[in-house]
This record gives structure tokens, C-alpha cells and sequence, in this order.
């Protein structure tokens, strides 16, 4: 366990001097701002990259193909998130995981602006996995080592973070997407790459500076004896995962929907086995494991959430391409350019919901009625997309209207539960599983869009208004749920709240 006290690294950090906040706050902020850019202009532009025909600088993959991997390649994003965790918990603290992540990311960006075909897709898929993996979570860590658990910035601080986030990701789509759609799409991917860049740049130099010793440390750091066993097998599993994939793909074993399968049952396992691993560990107190007992719905909702939020950049960009009227009151629009509706949503009204909290203070919904109202709002996006088909049919392109409306719904509940949720997360860690704990958080996507990988294969223009409806309905069903549990939920979070 680290020798650093919290108190210590609070102490380490200006706690002033970005917007009435800590002024490490303006690193992270920027930092991740580009590292969203990169990643979601390359995400605007990959589904259509994936289907688009060769003649036309795409790959030729079909559809339902292409919207799998969409799902499966988000999924893992999350999912190496238990990687990166476990990295800075235990080998490098989350400063130095961020930096390396941001590094193989924005190598995977190189790899995809390269004319590589399918080969190079693959290659750079794996890379941004991992990168992902090593920065997202731990990024997000660093931010909580920012403020004193009692600190009322605290969820203001993380709401502003999110705007940091979402300001990258709505910018990108109309830069990347648009050099993508209409010049090249190799050249968007380099431009994501040179984002990343920018990123890494803006984080080493004011690291130091502003950062003070928030990430620096190892919270449960190996010792000798453990390190030599815990890297030989790692050594023993990488070369077993490589001879297997060998064998199992040019046998005709291993074929993508098998892939999409197996994903899909470890996003269920993996956090399954997680949650088990820290209530039984040792070093987890009464306390902690009353407080990961209360997580435990949290979690289940915010996968329903995604489930519903992370579609938009699968079922609704395929509805945004094939099922929209794309020539809007004399303009030409990309499909790609409604990937910065959820972004530009989030930026323009989550300083309201930053000072809505701040301004009710104690007397502002619990965490887990916030996720409650979350949910209801995500189910309502969903619905909304019913009346396109109920009242035009499903074989005419329809307004861009609808989309608009459906991504301002989900922004709505997003902002009630996500940086919510980060927040909580890091207030209902187990000291000794910190940044492990918000690995743990990021999986709550990763299993929604391992899920995901089997729901999409269920749209199509017949299925429609069933898609949305069963699915719309669900998720409001579950807000209610959590709603009415919400008080037993939070005594189980020892005075968390």
C-alpha cells in the first residue's frame, strides 16, 4: 500500500486556478479532450470505412458484419480497462499508465491512416484497445485523487471533466468525418492520430506543475517475488492466446460471430469475477464490501444505460446513413457529423447540471436516483424513434429532426448518471482496488456493447418499432425498479452518498 496519504496528494495540488477548481483539474480536462478527439473521429468514420466497397475506399464488409465489430471493437475499448487498472494499481500508478496509453493510441491512429486493409484494421484495433485500456480509467482515477472525498466540488469537478471529454468528441466527427466521407478516409485517421499528439504534449508539460502527486503513486505495489511470477505468466498467457488464435482462425474454428459470442459472454463473467475477487479479498474492510453491495445495482443500470447510448454510434449512424434525409434545408449533411450530437448536447448542458448539484447541495437526488432518472430519459430516446416508422413507414428517408431529438434525450440521462457515476466510483472504492474499481466502471460499457453485439443483429427496417419499443420500455422499467430500492441502496454505502 502506498505511503502517500490522500491528504498529502490533496495537499500537493493547487487547489485553485482552473474555474474555481484544482488546477490539475485543466490538465486532465485537456488532456483527455484530445484523446476523445482522436477516438471518436475515428469512430465516426470507421462503420462506413467497414461497409463502404472497396472501389470506394471502404473495406466491403457487409452491414450486420460491420455493426458486430462496431459493438465487439467497443466492448474490448472498455473491457482492457481491467488492464490498465490493474497496471497502475499495482505496477506504474495511473500518471505514467495515462502517458503510455496515450502512446500506443495515437500509433494505432498511424496504422489505420496507412492503406493496411483489413490486416491493418485489426493491427490498429488492437492497439487503440490497449491504449484505451492503459488511459481512459486511469485518467478518470487521477481526477478523484484531485479533491478530499468531502470536498462539494467533487461531482461539479467530474461534470466539468465530462464537458472536457465531449468538447473533443464533438469537434472530431465534423473535422475527421468530414475529410473521411468526402476525401479519404486515411487521411481522417491521421488527423485522429495528430490529436492524440496534441493530447500527450498538453499532459507532460503541465504535469508536474499542476498535477502534484495525484497518480504518482502505487496504491498495492508488487514485490519482487510476486513480479517475476505475475510477468512469467503473462509471458506464458500472451503466447498461448497467439499459438490458439493461430490454430483456431486458419482452421475455420475461430470465425467473427463465434468471436462476437465469446466477447459477449466475457463482458458478463469478467465483472462478475471482479466484483467477487474485492469482497473477498483481505484487504477489503466491512465497510467496503457493504459499499460494493450498493454498487452492484448501480452497475446493472448503468449497463442498460449504455446498451441504449452506445447504439447511436451503430444503429443510429446505419438509420443516420440509410434511413435519413440528408439534404436539410439546402444543406448537404454527413452522416458522420450526427456523432457530435451527443457531444455538443453534453457540452452545452452539463455546466447547468454541474451547477444544478452544486446549488441543491445536501439536498440534491441520490446517486442512485440520479441513475433512476438516467434510465428513464435513456428509454425515452429509444421510444421517440418509433414514431418515424409508425407515421412515414420504414422504406422513406425521414427528417434528421428525429435523430436529434432521440441523442438529446440519452444526453439527458447521461448526464444524470455518468459522471455521477464516476464520482461515485471513486468514492466507493476499496482503497486497495482504486483504480481497478473504475476499470470496473468502464466495464459497465464494455458489457453493455459485448451485449450489444447480439441485440443489433436483431434490426432491420421490419423490426423496427419492435427494436426501439422492447428496448425503450425495458430501460424505463429498470429506472423505476431502482427508483424504489434507491433508499436500501444507500444505506448499504456506509454514508456515501
Amino acid at each position: 500500500m502506498s505511503s502517500i496519504s490522500k491528504e498529502e496528494i490533496v495537499q500537493s495540488v493547487p487547489q485553485k486556478g482552473f474555474v474555481g477548481h484544482p488546477k490539475g483539474l485543466f490538465t486532465l480536462f485537456f488532456t483527455e479532450f484530445w484523446e476523445r478527439f482522436s477516438y471518436y473521429g475515428m469512430r465516426a468514420i470507421l462503420l462506413y470505412y467497414m461497409y463502404t466497397e472497396l472501389s470506394s475506399g471502404g473495406l466491403g464488409i457487409a452491414d450486420s458484419t460491420a455493426n458486430s465489430i462496431m459493438a465487439i471493437y467497443g466492448s474490448l475499448v472498455y473491457m482492457s480497462g481491467i488492464i490498465g487498472g490493474w497496471i497502475a494499481d499495482r505496477l506504474l500508478g495511473t500518471q505514467k499508465t495515462v502517458f503510455y496509453g496515450g502512446l500506443l493510441i495515437m500509433v494505432g491512429h498511424i496504422v489505420l491512416a496507412l492503406p493496411a486493409g483489413i490486416s491493418g484494421l485489426f493491427v490498429s484495433m488492437f492497439l487503440i484497445v490497449m491504449g484505451t485500456g492503459l488511459l481512459k480509467p486511469n485518467v478518470s482515477s487521477v481526477v478523484g485523487d484531485l479533491y478530499r472525498l468531502s470536498d462539494a466540488r467533487r461531482d461539479s469537478g467530474f461534470s466539468i471533466f465530462y464537458m472536457g471529454i465531449n468538447m473533443g468528441a464533438f469537434i472530431a466527427p465534423f473535422i475527421v468525418g468530414t475529410l473521411g466521407q468526402k476525401y479519404n478516409y486515411h487521411l481522417g485517421f491521421g488527423v485522429a492520430a495528430v490529436g492524440m499528439l496534441v493530447g500527450l504534449i498538453v499532459f507532460m508539460v503541465t504535469k508536474k506543475q499542476y498535477l502534484g502527486l495525484a497518480g504518482t503513486y502505487v496504491p498495492n505495489p508488487l514485490g519482487k517475488e510476486e513480479k517475476k511470477k505475475v510477468f512469467a505468466r503473462i509471458v506464458i498467457g500472451i503466447v498461448a492466446i497467439i499459438v490458439l488464435g493461430a490454430i483456431t482462425i486458419n482452421n475455420g474454428i475461430l470465425t467473427i460471430n463465434r468471436f462476437t459470442y465469446l466477447v459477449s459472454i466475457l463482458g458478463i463473467l469478467i465483472p462478475t469475477i471482479y466484483f467477487i475477487v474485492m469482497y473477498r479479498s483481505p484487504k477489503t474492510n466491512a465497510d467496503e464490501k457493504s459499499r460494493l453491495i450498493a454498487y452492484i445495482p448501480l452497475f446493472i443500470a448503468a449497463i442498460m444505460f449504455w446498451a441504449i447510448q452506445e447504439q447511436g454510434s451503430i444503429i443510429l449512424a446505419r438509420y443516420a446513413d440509410k434511413r435519413t434525409d440528408l439534404d436539410f434545408l439546402g444543406i448537404e449533411l454527413q452522416s458522420s457529423w450526427f456523432q457530435s450530437l451527443n457531444p455538443i448536447f453534453i457540452v452545452a448542458l452539463a455546466p447547468v447540471f454541474a451547477g444544478l448539484w452544486i446549488k441543491l447541495g445536501e439536498r440534491q437526488p441520490s446517486t442512485s436516483k440520479k441513475f433512476s432518472l438516467g434510465l428513464f430519459f435513456a428509454g425515452l430516446s429509444f421510444l421517440v424513434m418509433i414514431f418515424p416508422a409508425v407515421l412515414n413507414g420504414t422504406e422513406s428517408l425521414v427528417s434528421p429532426i428525429w435523430l436529434v431529438l432521440s441523442f438529446f434525450l440519452v444526453v439527458i440521462g447521461e448526464l444524470c448518471l455518468s459522471p455521477v457515476g464516476l464520482s461515485a466510483t471513486t468514492k466507493l472504492a476499496p482503497t486497495a482496488f482504486s483504480a481497478q474499481t473504475m476499470s470496473l466502471w468502464f466495464l459497465t460499457n464494455a458489457s453493455a456493447q459485448a451485449i450489444n453485439a447480439q441485440i443489433v443483429k436483431l434490426y432491420k427496417p421490419t423490426t423496427e418499432i419492435i427494436y426501439f419499443g422492447v428496448i425503450g420500455s425495458l430501460s424505463i422499467l429498470l429506472g423505476v425498479i431502482l427508483f424504489l430500492v434507491s433508499p436500501k441502496i444507500q444505506r448499504y454505502m456506509k454514508g456515501i452518498r
